[in-house]
């Protein structure tokens, strides 16, 4: 066995600030003295009976559900559930196992088992197996009242603050479905992160969709870095060959032919981006699935039609792509670096002063200002 070195027994500094730990400390507070005073209203309705009104582990509850209300260990049903489950599970013990040591670690080992086959996992609910065990209550009301009744007031005391101060509770825990096409901006996929996560196997103290967006974060910051403040005016091609909506199909496709590129931004008179035609568009337009032959099909697609009607595309307004992802002059690159590296696109026009086109950022301008600052 080696023993962990002397740092991993050190505590880690926190990165919460000043305000946020008062709105935790505030929060648990008045959660606290919310669910106290009410538990204790609903005790005093049954005269003479011995009833207790708060129990202790609620105190750990929450410090979850007030200064960590993003993990999975404090969502309503962990702390609802888990709670109430561990109580009926002590209080069983209680009446099955005379030695209380000997009940009370039972206890806490079946309530750590039932609230993970129920996802229900809420660290307080050991303390409340161990309580109801130790105790040796006797009655199975107490999951009840004060368990379960003390539980779903902190909860919806949590909801009411948490909201108020602008943090979600209850937080998602279900992913979030992509939309059309997926998330088109980063390098992983959900099913990269779940299968990650199904190999590590282990509990992990924050819901799936913070970790995914933390992810994308860091990502987000290490392109920062590497980029620092250049600009897409810095970096980005400036003599960009252009179309109108009007230009023949075989006007544009020889020039991109001609200047050896695949895409030709479309203007209208006043030089803004009104879509963009690629060598993917032609392709797509000709019907070229079938390979055999498809050299003089597309040259046919391109030729002008002599006639006064056509059954087929003839200038670029009718081929281009309306949907146009364009980035201003002044935005920093590393915010476009992910459509470039995971998203498929190879430019995008950029537009300054009245959304006017000044220039095309390209993959290669991307790669070689990241050789640069490299």
């Amino acid at each position: 066995m080696i023993w962990p070195p002397l740092r991993a027994w050190l505590p880690a500094r926190l990165p919460v600030g000043p305000t946020e730990r008062a709105r935790a400390a505030l929060g648990a507070a008045l959660g606290l003295l919310l669910t106290g005073l009410l538990s204790r209203w609903v005790a005093a309705q049954w005269p003479g009976a011995d009833v207790p009104w708060l129990v202790a582990p609620l105190g750990a509850s929450a410090v979850l559900v007030f200064a960590v209300p993003a993990s999975p260990l404090a969502q309503p049903w962990s702390v609802v559930g888990g709670n109430t489950a561990s109580a009926l599970i002590g209080i069983a013990c209680a009446h099955l196992i005379p030695d209380p040591a000997w009940a009370g670690a039972i206890a806490v080992g079946l309530a750590i088992a039932a609230m993970f086959a129920l996802r229900c996992l809420h660290p307080p609910g050991g303390a409340m197996a161990l309580l109801t065990a130790l105790a040796g209550i006797g009655s199975f009301g107490f999951a009840w009242f004060p368990t379960c009744v003390n539980s779903v007031l902190l909860v919806l005391a949590g909801a009411a603050y948490n909201s108020a101060t602008r943090r979600p509770y209850p937080h998602a825990q279900l992913a979030t479905p992509p939309g059309p096409g997926g998330d088109e901006t980063h390098r992983f996929s959900d099913a990269d992160l779940d299968a990650v996560l199904e190999r590590y196997g282990q509990v992990i103290d924050v819901s799936r969709d913070d970790l995914v967006a933390l992810l994308h974060a860091a990502e987000g910051e290490a392109y920062r870095r590497r980029f620092g403040a250049t600009l897409c005016a810095d970096i980005m091609t400036r003599e960009v060959v252009t179309v109108s909506f009007g230009t023949e199909l075989q006007d544009a496709w020889a020039l991109l032919r001609e200047h050896r590129i695949k895409a030709l931004p479309v203007v209208d008179r006043a030089r803004r981006v009104v879509g963009i035609v690629t060598l993917a568009d032609f392709l797509r337009h000709a019907d070229l699935d079938v390979h055999e032959g498809w050299s003089a099909r597309l040259r046919s697609f391109i030729r002008r039609t002599p006639a006064t009607h056509s059954d087929k595309p003839e200038v670029v307004g009718q081929i281009m792509t309306r949907q146009v992802r364009v980035a201003s002059e002044d935005r920093p690159v590393a915010e476009l670096v992910p459509l470039f590296a995971q998203g498929g696109h190879h430019h995008i026009p950029i537009v300054g002063p009245e959304a006017r086109l000044v220039g095309m950022l390209t993959q290669s301008d991307v790669v070689s200002a990241l050789s640069r600052v490299g």
